[in-house]
C-alpha cells in the first residue's frame, strides 16, 4: 500500500515563495519518479514537475524556471520549491508516483488509486 503524505504550501503573495513536501510510505522512493500534480477549481488536474529516482527533473512549462524539486531518499521525502509566484498558481497541489523511462520522469501517474492527501497553495495580493 503505497502512501503519501503532503505538508507545506498555504497564502503567499504574488512573487513569494512556497515548498511542498511529500513523505512516501509503503514504496521504495529510490527506485521510483516522484510527480507534483494541481486542480484548480474547475480546471482539470494537470501535471507540474517530476524528478527521476536518478534526480534528473522535469517540469511543464508554465512552471519552468519558477518551481524546483529535490528529493532526498533517505527520508523518503521529495520537495517542491514554489518561487515567483503567481495567481495562476493557486490551486491544491498532488504529489504521486509517475512514470520513467531511461532515467527520466514523465508528469503521468504510475497508479490512479495512490495520491497525496492534497495542499492548498494561494497566491493572493
Amino acid at each position: 500500500q503505497w502512501e503519501f503524505v503532503q505538508s507545506g504550501g498555504g497564502l503567499a503573495q504574488p512573487g513569494g515563495s512556497l515548498r511542498l513536501s511529500c513523505t512516501a510510505s509503503g514504496i521504495s522512493l529510490d527506485s521510483y519518479s516522484i510527480g507534483w500534480f494541481r486542480q484548480a477549481p474547475g480546471k482539470v488536474r494537470e501535471g507540474v514537475a517530476c524528478i527521476s529516482n536518478m534526480h534528473n527533473p522535469y517540469y511543464a512549462d508554465s512552471v519552468k524556471g519558477r518551481f524546483t524539486m529535490s528529493r532526498d531518499n533517505a527520508k523518503s521525502t521529495v520537495y517542491l520549491h514554489l518561487d515567483s509566484l503567481k495567481p495562476e498558481d493557486s490551486a491544491v497541489y498532488f504529489c504521486t508516483a509517475v512514470r520513467q523511462l531511461d532515467g527520466l520522469c514523465a508528469i503521468r501517474e504510475l497508479r490512479s488509486d495512490s495520491w497525496g492527501q492534497g495542499t492548498q497553495v494561494t497566491v493572493s495580493s
